[in-house]
């Protein structure tokens, strides 16, 4: 079967926003006393989408968070997002060859709330290429891992989830690919270990952006 619906997730796979979101969480966690590695803040926080990053950060202190540090931490992140966010390098000449072979068929699906989500995409020129098709999985029953985004998604895009191709870059993300019955491609820089992209259920890995369409293609064909 062809893949007739192509869909991205956003966070560091349309954006480079995942450095700027996680090291400003560590800044603000280490001043309540909870200390993080990059590497430690990224295993716990990566994929997740601020009201799951809330609970978490909840359970672990054994405390609720107040309301002022729960805004002062949303306003600072789409302060930082809106003045430093970057597209992933490659994406935008991706994007341009996709619209060609799926012009009405491309959409953004994110575990972020919507203004989020709608906030880096016009920051970095990449709204045009999913008009219409811009997808939150705090807007569905049940956010990822759970596939419902994706699922809602394809329904809107009158497309099977079977025969859609999901990019995901994050373990949260790929499970809700697979669990809706998704062929799932990680974007994986060749500076990562792909190996618990793999073991989630990603189907093929790929290091740059560039390599995309031709990898999509290619199995397209393969399909047909």
């Amino acid at each position: 079967m062809s893949f007739q619906a192509i869909i991205f997730d956003c966070d560091g796979v349309l954006v480079d926003s995942e450095p700027i979101r996680l090291n400003l969480l560590r800044k603000m966690l280490a001043d309540l006393g909870w200390t993080l590695s990059y590497a430690e803040c990224q295993h716990l926080f990566l994929g997740k989408s601020t009201q799951e990053e809330i609970d978490y950060i909840q359970q672990h202190l054994g405390q609720k968070l107040d309301a002022e540090w729960i805004m002062a931490y949303t306003l600072r992140r789409n302060q930082a997002l809106r003045q430093q966010v970057i597209a992933v390098p490659g994406i935008h000449s991706c994007l341009q060859i996709l619209k060609k072979h799926w012009p009405e068929h491309l959409a953004c699906a994110s575990a972020a709330e919507k203004s989020k989500i709608l906030l880096q995409l016009d920051k970095v020129g990449l709204s045009c290429y999913f008009q219409g098709k811009i997808f939150s999985g705090v807007d569905t029953p049940r956010n990822k891992p759970y596939p419902d985004v994706y699922l809602r998604a394809a329904e809107v895009m009158h497309t099977p989830a079977t025969a859609c191709a999901i990019i995901e870059d994050s373990v949260t993300g790929i499970t809700a690919g697979v669990a809706a019955g998704a062929t799932v491609f990680a974007y994986c820089p060749s500076s990562e270990n792909p190996h618990p992209l793999l073991e989630a259920g990603a189907h093929y890995t790929f290091s740059q952006m560039q390599q995309l369409p031709d990898l999509l293609l290619r199995c397209t064909s393969k399909n047909d």
